[in-house]
């Protein structure tokens, strides 16, 4: 037996579930909502954990999604530090931390992503660090203030971005990278070197095509070993090895689950009623033409939005381009849509070595994806272009034309 009953119930306490309430409220939804995270503080945006936030230039209010008492003025009833411990689909039971049971008419499953975690020698040493919380960051930051050099385990979007903290905060810093290129696996080498130059030229230094093989030290970290033999003293290492979506309460719930839970177009899982949105959400794209994933919060917003739409009855494919951003200090700032996974060409707009351009990915004459360093007006094309489908043609003219107009394009 349920001990109550609620409408909507929003499992995870991030972005996608905050913006699924607001959705809700905003179209008219007039039953219950129960929002449940694990974290102690309300639903809140990440980006800032490694620029604002651990340079200690914002507030964690600064980053909630909505103020806190927006939760009570909607009626939107908000549990932190409360995990979803098991869930009964056809039942439409959840069981709460604590041991109370929830009976739901819909839900949304937003349970987000997990750091990967090294596994290697040393890996339990104090001074090792990982990004995925305010808590990560506020210990980062305790940790490094008298730290001379610190080490950054991965060239990704967290090592880059932690990389350009520490220098702004007077730390030297080194990223240990397997790849060649730093942010080469996402917008290719060519891009990946001009943001390693970029960093390189504000004084973060780097090992790359290095594998970390261990680290040394007595209680506290004080080397990073690498596969080849070099050894890299530090003060603190900050470790970004990706993350892998959190399917767990699904998959044990017997919900489909893969690399994500497995959702149609319109963000529907495998058990009706029950919905997915955010880090933890692998879906049937009509624009990519497969079955993609995403981490990022702006596509956790535009998922948490579209599932609400699902949940009161009006689904519909989920056909939003995928929007990033990332900013390394204030030397670059980053934008880029589409999320694409392989493409033949690429086509340069604007003056990449003064550090405005846009670059344009495309795979069989078709646009599926674009990168603006310093020209966000490029991105809105771009955007009509990939949305669109068509093929690129006589477009590639005005798109490598710094001085052509980009609004006939579509």
């Amino acid at each position: 037996m349920a001990d109550r009953e609620v409408d909507h119930l929003l499992i995870g306490g991030g972005v996608a579930s905050a913006y699924c309430a607001s959705e809700l409220r905003r179209r008219g939804a007039e039953g219950s909502i129960l929002l449940a995270g694990r974290e102690p503080e309300p639903p809140y945006d990440r980006p800032p954990l490694s620029k604002e936030y651990l340079r200690g230039a914002a507030s964690r209010e600064d980053g909630f999604v909505h103020p806190r008492g927006w939760y009570e003025e909607n009626e939107v009833e908000l549990l932190t530090g409360t995990s979803v411990v098991s869930l009964d689909p056809g039942e439409r039971t959840a069981k709460l931390q604590g041991g109370e049971q929830v009976r739901f008419g819909t839900a949304l499953l937003a349970t987000g992503a997990m750091v990967n975690i090294l596994r290697v020698d040393g890996a339990q040493l104090d001074g090792i660090h990982y990004l995925r919380a305010f808590g990560n960051a506020d210990s980062i930051r305790d940790d490094t203030a008298d730290a001379e050099h610190v080490v950054c385990v991965g060239g990704g979007y967290i090592g880059a971005e932690v990389a350009a903290s520490m220098i702004e905060m007077g730390r030297r810093c080194t990223i240990v990278e397997i790849e060649p290129v730093i942010l080469s696996r996402v917008f290719g080498a060519e891009v990946g070197a001009g943001f390693q130059r970029l960093l390189r030229d504000r004084g973060v230094e780097f090992a790359s095509g290095e594998t970390v093989a261990a680290f040394e030290g007595d209680e506290r970290v004080g080397t990073v070993l690498t596969e080849s033999g070099l050894a890299i003293d530090c003060d603190a290492v900050v470790v970004g090895a990706g993350v892998r979506p959190d399917t767990m309460l699904a998959g044990r719930a017997g919900i489909e689950v893969d690399d994500g839970i497995l959702c149609d177009a319109a963000l529907r899982s495998s058990a009706p009623g029950i919905f997915a949105a955010g880090d933890c959400c692998s879906y049937e794209s009509e624009l990519h033409g497969r079955r993609v994933r995403f981490e990022h919060w702006d596509v956790a917003l535009h998922q948490g939005r579209h599932a609400a739409r699902g949940m009161l009855g009006e689904p519909a494919p989920y056909r939003v381009v995928p929007y990033f951003f990332s900013d390394l200090s204030d030397w670059a700032s980053v934008e880029y849509l589409g999320g694409a996974a392989e493409w033949d060409e690429v086509l340069w707009r604007g003056d990449r070595d003064a550090g405005s351009y846009s670059a344009w990915y495309l795979a069989s004459d078709r646009l599926v994806a674009a990168l603006s360093v310093g020209r966000s007006e490029d991105l809105l094309p771009a955007r009509r272009l990939i949305e669109s489908g068509e093929p690129v043609g006589d477009r590639r003219a005005a798109i490598a034309d710094p001085d052509a107009a980009l609004d006939p394009l579509v």
